[in-house]
C-alpha cells in the first residue's frame, strides 16, 4: 500500500486531482451532505479547474501522490496563515489534505502532511462530524483551540473547528 510517489502538481494534473478530491468528499462527507451537494460540485468542476490552473500559473503549488499506474490517490497543500487566523500564532495553514479511502491508515496522509508542513507549527480547519480527520490531526499533534466557523454556501449547516499544532 506504500507504493506511491509524491510530487509537485502541474497544470496537467489539476482536473484529475479535483476529480479525486470530489471522490474524497463523497467518501468522507456522505453522511453530512445530500447527493445534490456532490452533483453541484461535479457541475462546477470546469470552473474549478480553470481557477486552480490560474493559481498554479501565478506561483501557487500543491502536491499529489500517485500510485504505480500514475493515478492520483492523494493531494495536499498549504498557504500562509490569513489575517483572521493570526491569533493562532502559526505561519502556515494546511489548506487541504485528501487521500482516497482505500489509503486510510496507510501512512499516505501523514507523508503528504510532512511534505507540506515539515515540523512547522501550523493550523488546519476540520469539519465537525468528520471524526476520522479530527483523530488523524490529534495523532499528529494538532489540538482544537476552541475557534469555530459556521460554513456558508453549499456547506451551510456545517461548522469547521480550527486545530493548531504548536511545538512551542
Amino acid at each position: 500500500m506504500n507504493d506511491y510517489r509524491i510530487r509537485l502538481a502541474t497544470e496537467h494534473d489539476v482536473r484529475e486531482a479535483l476529480e479525486m478530491k470530489l471522490q474524497c468528499w463523497r467518501e468522507a462527507y456522505a453522511d453530512l451532505r445530500e447527493p445534490d451537494f456532490f452533483t453541484h460540485h461535479e457541475q462546477e468542476l470546469d470552473g474549478q479547474v480553470a481557477w486552480w490552473e490560474r493559481g498554479l500559473a501565478s506561483g501557487a503549488q500543491f502536491f499529489i501522490a500517485e500510485d504505480p499506474q500514475g493515478r492520483i490517490i492523494g493531494l495536499a497543500g498549504g498557504t500562509p496563515t490569513i489575517e483572521e487566523d493570526q491569533d493562532a500564532g502559526v505561519g502556515i495553514e494546511l489548506g487541504m489534505l485528501y487521500v482516497l479511502e482505500a489509503y486510510y491508515g496507510s501512512g499516505l496522509g501523514a507523508h503528504l502532511m510532512e511534505v507540506v508542513l515539515g515540523q512547522r507549527d501550523a493550523l488546519v480547519w476540520v469539519i465537525e462530524g468528520n471524526d476520522r480527520a479530527q483523530r488523524f490531526f490529534e495523532k499528529h499533534g494538532f489540538t482544537a483551540d476552541g475557534t469555530t466557523e459556521a460554513l456558508v454556501g453549499t456547506w451551510q449547516g456545517l461548522t469547521e473547528r480550527r486545530m493548531v499544532r504548536a511545538h512551542g
